[in-house]
């Protein structure tokens, strides 16, 4: 193991808030948490956090 290894991490919360009774579709609050930097954002969308955690490692 590297001596000089840089670690991030994040916090991942779910919370279901939503289910279509039509089509069953879920819909999710997603809360990211920066554990370093103590940024936190929250989405709706998979993608939209993963996109948050892509900023955060390549700043």
């Amino acid at each position: 193991m590297n001596d000089n290894q840089i670690i991030t991490s994040f916090v991942v919360r779910c919370a279901l808030i939503n289910v279509d009774n039509e089509t069953m579709k879920k819909q999710w609050r997603i809360k990211i948490s920066h554990v370093q930097g103590e940024n936190e954002v929250v989405v709706t969308d998979l993608e939209d956090a993963v996109q948050f955690m892509k900023r955060v490692i390549e700043e």
